[in-house]
């Protein structure tokens, strides 16, 4: 499954933001979605994760409260909504899948990755 994130951006801090992860090559509804992102001079950590059919989601303490994860099978893309943007969100944002597991917060779960997505939040 190829992945491919959109919705890049320059937001004020306490702005919102939606990001898109198209799956194209097969279906996503057996695969779990999560979202990474990657700060400048920091190491990739999780942001939220999606079961296979939406019930189930996980956030990163950071984010939870202010970021929704969801997704649309019938039209194979997963979303994360970000809201009440800080600065320290400001990263490179990827979405990741993996076939057929619960859910995972840990990257190396994860064998299907996007290219990443910046978003910048000014203070």
């Amino acid at each position: 499954v190829q992945l491919q994130a959109f919705g890049r951006g320059l937001v004020q801090a306490g702005g919102s933001l939606r990001l898109a992860c198209a799956a194209s090559g097969r279906s996503i509804r057996q695969y779990i979605m999560g979202w990474f992102r990657q700060a400048p001079g920091k190491e990739r950590e999780f942001v939220a994760t999606i079961n296979r059919n939406g019930a189930v989601t996980r956030y990163a303490d950071s984010v939870q409260g202010r970021f929704t994860i969801s997704r649309d099978n019938a039209k194979n893309t997963a979303y994360l909504q970000m809201n009440s943007l800080k600065p320290e969100d400001t990263a490179v944002y990827y979405c990741a899948a993996v076939y057929a597991v619960p859910t995972s917060v840990t990257g190396s779960d994860y064998n299907y990755w996007g290219h990443g997505t910046l978003v910048t939040v000014s203070s």
